[in-house]
């Protein structure tokens, strides 16, 4: 089967799984009240949203696992990388699951694992990519026909790397659909990053994790039927960072995960403002909150943001496709 139709037939898998999984577990949550707690200090308007299952990272990430492995079996390219990829997606939904179910049985969304304990678990989790990369002897950064070997610094700089991308997606998701529908556009840009460098298992766990994403919108767009929680958005960006570390384009995420940045960078200023002048910079942090409090929709907010995606990683691609 051809390169292109394996790229398809994992996204395709994974989106129709999506689909199929969400009905099951959402029911079974509703069941189980594993629902989501707001935090007191959110928009006014986000008190509704209190009681919406939680914990939905679980069926896009059995989807996207089970989607890879199949298309993978099938070409015959379930090679060492695939199953490290997929392995550190798995242990960073377990390390989100935890978080959430902890929120869960204390009953308010502070609850759960602990800012130090999140961060051991993501810096334990990221010591696998890292150092697989880092044994293989493929320690350098690259962009373009440019590149710098940084040597034993390489595990330093990817578990770094790893971390901060895992908590960028975790801060974006904030609004229905948000998270979800930035990271569809960054794996469509991870996907081409991939077909462009011949690297076929890559490819097609960046297209499932596109399918899911995409199928988990159905259920996740405005006005939600469950949210992904820490268990979907430590995962979603966990994958992100760890596919730009196996497939060496980790300086190109900025572009392609341009709104992570933004999000992320929005949340480190407004805290540093507030510490040295005792003033805040925006409304609130992360600045889909401070787009909201300003009036705009979340439905607008999305839009505008994926947009915003679209054309950055659009740009990554364009780029990274003349300098290649």
């Amino acid at each position: 089967m051809g390169f292109n139709r394996l790229i398809i037939v994992s996204l395709l898998v994974a989106f129709v799984l999506t689909l199929l999984l969400g009905v099951v577990y959402i029911e079974f949550l509703k069941k189980k009240m594993f629902t989501q707690y707001i935090l007191e200090d959110a928009p006014e308007n986000h008190a509704k949203k209190a009681g919406t299952p939680t914990t939905g990272g679980v069926f896009i990430v059995v989807s996207v696992i089970l989607a890879s492995l199949a298309t993978l079996t099938m070409n015959q390219s379930l090679t060492t990388s695939a199953l490290i990829v997929l392995m550190t997606f798995l242990f960073f939904m377990l390390a989100g699951l935890k978080d959430d179910l902890g929120k869960i049985k204390e009953k308010q969304n502070k609850g759960g694992l602990t800012p130090r304990n999140k961060l051991f678990f993501q810096i334990a989790i990221a010591l696998l990519p890292s150092l697989y990369m880092t044994l293989t002897g493929q320690t350098f950064l690259s962009l373009g026909h440019f590149s710098f070997d940084i040597q034993y610094l390489y595990p330093f700089f990817a578990i770094f790397f790893m971390t901060g991308v895992s908590n960028a997606v975790n801060l974006t998701d904030g609004l229905d659909g948000l998270a979800s529908a930035n990271t569809a556009v960054a794996m469509a840009a991870c996907t081409a990053f991939c077909v462009m460098t011949g690297q076929t298992d890559l490819a097609i766990i960046s297209a499932a994790t596109m399918g899911a994403v995409i199928g988990f919108l159905h259920f996740n767009k405005f006005p939600a039927k469950v949210f992904m929680g820490d268990t979907g958005s430590l995962a979603l960006g966990g994958l992100l960072a760890t596919i730009a570390v196996m497939g060496k384009f980790e300086l190109w995420i900025l572009l392609i995960g341009f709104v992570f940045f933004c999000e992320t960078m929005s949340v480190i200023l407004q805290v540093t403002s507030f510490k040295l002048t005792g003033k805040r910079i925006f409304k609130m942090s992360p600045i889909h909150h401070h787009f909201e409090l300003c009036g705009w929709s979340e439905n607008k907010i999305v839009t505008v943001f994926s947009l915003v995606s679209l054309v950055f990683c659009s740009l990554a691609v364009w780029l990274f496709n003349l300098l290649w």
